[in-house]
């Protein structure tokens, strides 16, 4: 089913996110995790694209699997950056053969070793360019499109342009929008209100990435830029170098922060499960009585 059909069907939907195979997580055990994640009952989980497109075929494999093989609902992530419209295009034709009716178009980042350069090679400069030609394309109507947004400001960008490449990107035909990660409700909020002032009306989808390990996610806040609030700081500077405790109080963190979101009327809830499922499964316990 389309997510746009889940929107109209469900108050809220709750979906998990993976990344493809690589050299350090392999295809077999990547299937065990989606296996024990589609347990927890999530309305779908979506598939990441590598930078440059380094894992499309990956991708449109894994999400194949979980659509056909597993039976749940799979949105493919499609970057293009550096790619022409031929490549595009093969990508979405294979996607169409496996039965995946949802797409999630983004701009796509730099690849480690490549340079800005990269933009100009391919025929898409912006997301929301894709997502226009997606939706002249008549081949591919039938798809359930997002985007993707920064609550807290694109490092490329201010409010005002982030706000001005969201209203772009919805002109041009997305069903529902996904938000980068953020540790603060209070900047998601604001970003909500701010945009249906611009009368974006389409579902936001709020991304939540729990903390378990104090190291890598002060790496990921430092590239990200994101805000770290003040009783986050406290539970990294308390629990960072204790990893259990740290992963229990990242779950609980994350799990405050989806009930309090859930309360608020957000959507759409995206848990960054890090192919792990056993965060996912400890977080749907948490908040099973707000589903």
């Amino acid at each position: 089913m389309r997510i746009k059909d889940l929107f109209e069907k469900k108050e809220h939907l709750i979906s998990f996110e993976i990344f493809p195979p690589n050299k350090n997580f392999s295809e077999e055990k990547l299937k065990d995790v989606t296996a024990e994640l589609v347990q927890y009952k999530p309305d779908f989980i979506s598939v990441t694209y590598g930078a440059g497109g380094k894992t499309k075929g990956g991708t449109i494999e894994m999400a194949s699997h979980i659509k056909n093989n597993l039976k749940t609902e799979v949105l493919a992530h499609l970057t293009c950056v550096g790619s022409k419209k031929s490549e595009i295009n093969d990508y979405l034709q294979e996607a169409k053969k496996c039965n995946i009716k949802n797409i999630l178009a983004l701009r796509g980042d730099v690849p480690q070793g490549e340079t800005e350069d990269i933009y100009n090679r391919g025929d898409y400069k912006y997301a929301s360019e894709l997502i226009s030609d997606l939706r002249k394309n008549s081949e591919f109507n039938d798809l359930s499109i997002g985007g993707a947004f920064y609550p807290e400001t694109h490092y490329e960008n201010n409010d005002l342009v982030d706000l001005f490449h969201l209203k772009n990107k919805v002109e041009a035909g997305t069903d529902f929008l996904a938000s980068q990660m953020f540790f603060d409700n209070d900047v998601f909020i604001k970003f909500k209100e701010q945009a249906e002032k611009l009368d974006i009306k389409v579902p936001l989808i709020a991304g939540i990435m729990p903390v378990t390990n104090a190291k890598q996610i002060k790496r990921i806040i430092e590239l990200s830029k994101c805000s770290v609030p003040e009783k986050l700081d406290k539970l990294l500077e308390k629990y960072g170098d204790n990893p259990e405790s740290m992963k229990k109080a990242g779950i609980m963190y994350a799990s405050e922060q989806i009930i309090e979101l859930l309360a608020y009327g957000i959507r759409g809830i995206h848990i960054y499960t890090m192919n792990k499922p056993e965060i996912a499964k400890e977080i749907m316990k948490n908040i099973e009585f707000a589903r």
